[in-house]
C-alpha cells in the first residue's frame, strides 16, 4: 500500500483478543506478514526483559515510576496489572500512525480491548475475539505447548472462560476450528473496514473532482 493512498484514508485499531491457546497471536503475526503496512503497538511494561526480548521491539521496559506518570499524563490508551507487572499500551505512536493512514494491531485482552474502545481513538476501533472450537481442544493446545505446569494450565483454564464470557463486547467473533480459514475470514474483515465510507475521507475530494469533470463535459 502507497503512502499516497494511506493518506487516502483513515488508519484502525485493529484489536485482537482471545483466550490463551485460541490463536490469537498466530493470527496477529499472519496479518502482519499478510500486509507489511500495519504497525503492531509495542506495549510498556515494568516487568524485567525476558532472554532474546529488545527494548522498544518487544516491549518498551519502563520503571514503575515513569508507567504511573505516563497513566496520569493520559499518555497510554490502555494500561493493567497482570501478575504485580503494569502493561500498556503508549498512545503517542498510535495518534502518528492513525493521522498518517496507517493501521495499528493490537494484541490485548477484554479489558484492554474496553478501555481503547472507550478512548478518544474510539471511532477507528475494528475489535475481533477469537473462540477456540471447544473447550477440549483449548486444553489440548495449551498442554502442547509443553511450557506450563498444570498448576498453570488449570490458572490459564480459569482466566480463559473469564476471557470468553466477554465476546459479546466486540465488532466481530471469530471460531478459529481451521487457522488458514479463520485467517482468510480476518483478512475479509480488515479489507472491507478500510472500504467504509468514513474511513474514506479522500473520497469527498474525488466526488469534487467527478462533479468539475462531469459539468466540464456534460454541462
Amino acid at each position: 500500500m502507497t503512502a499516497e493512498r494511506n493518506a487516502d484514508r483513515r488508519g484502525l485499531l485493529i484489536i485482537l483478543s482471545s483466550p490463551s491457546g485460541a490463536g490469537k497471536s498466530t493470527l496477529a503475526r499472519k496479518l502482519m506478514q499478510w500486509d507489511e503496512s500495519l504497525s503492531f503497538s509495542v506495549s510498556a511494561t515494568t516487568r524485567p526483559p525476558r532472554e532474546g526480548e529488545d527494548h522498544g521491539v518487544h516491549y518498551h521496559f519502563v520503571d514503575v515510576p515513569s508507567f504511573k506518570h505516563m497513566v496520569d499524563q493520559g499518555e497510554m490508551l490502555e494500561h493493567a496489572n497482570v501478575f504485580g507487572n503494569f502493561y500498556g499500551s503508549p498512545a503517542g505512536p498510535v495518534r502518528t500512525a492513525i493521522e498518517e493512514g496507517r493501521d495499528v494491531l493490537f494484541d490485548v485482552d477484554w479489558q484492554g480491548a474496553q478501555q481503547i474502545s472507550n478512548s478518544v481513538l474510539r471511532d477507528h476501533v475494528l475489535s475481533v475475539f477469537i473462540l477456540p472450537p471447544s473447550i477440549t481442544e483449548l486444553r489440548r493446545r495449551l498442554e502442547g505447548r509443553g511450557v506450563d505446569t498444570p498448576e498453570v494450565i488449570a490458572k490459564r483454564m480459569e482466566q480463559s472462560w473469564d476471557e470468553i464470557s466477554h465476546w459479546d463486547g466486540y465488532h466481530y467473533v471469530l471460531v478459529n476450528d481451521d487457522l488458514d480459514v479463520t485467517f482468510e475470514r480476518l483478512k475479509t474483515i480488515v479489507s472491507a473496514e478500510r472500504l467504509k465510507r468514513a474511513q474514506q475521507p479522500g473520497l469527498m475530494r474525488f466526488v469534487r473532482k467527478l462533479q468539475a469533470e462531469f459539468e466540464e463535459v456534460e454541462g
